[in-house]
């Protein structure tokens, strides 16, 4: 099986809050977790953030397989990435079209693990209405784990 990921990748700044953003879609399939870290990786190499790299990619992973596995959106519809630069770190949001938000649970021998993981990993995380109204936004910042400037 072949993996679609459409070259939809797009660097803006933003002269407001001089964050830097890269945006990617992908296809609602269990692949296109390793290669939006494989992304990551590059990104965080090039801003620098390699001190954060391996939170990040994992916090990455657990948000968007939880999507992949979640996100019961017709054929077609794809997730979004987007990693933003913060002053102490890295804005990881995975953004889908389905309605359903995601709990915590108990964790057991199917899973349940994931947000635990982010929220252990993260500084802070969310979930917030999709531009559109469509859909949802999981996020999480990663920082220094000092607190400090990366």
């Amino acid at each position: 099986m072949t993996v679609n990921r459409r070259a939809t990748v797009a660097r803006r700044s933003t002269a407001k809050s001089g964050c830097r953003t890269v945006v990617s879609r992908w296809a609602r399939h269990p692949r296109c977790v390793a290669l939006a870290r494989a992304e990551l990786s590059k990104v965080l190499d090039r801003w620098g953030l390699a001190e954060i790299a391996d939170d990040a990619l994992l916090v990455l992973s657990e948000l968007l397989t939880n999507a992949v596995r979640h996100a019961r959106v017709s054929r077609g519809r794809e997730i979004e990435t987007r990693y933003s630069r913060e002053p102490n770190g890295l804005r990881i949001e995975v953004h889908d079209a389905a309605q359903n938000w995601p709990q915590p649970r108990m964790p057991d021998v199917h899973g349940g693990r994931g947000l635990t993981v982010v929220a252990a990993l993260a500084a802070c995380w969310g979930t917030e209405v999709r531009d559109g109204g469509v859909g949802k936004a999981v996020w999480a910042v990663v920082t220094a784990p000092d607190g400090g400037e990366v």
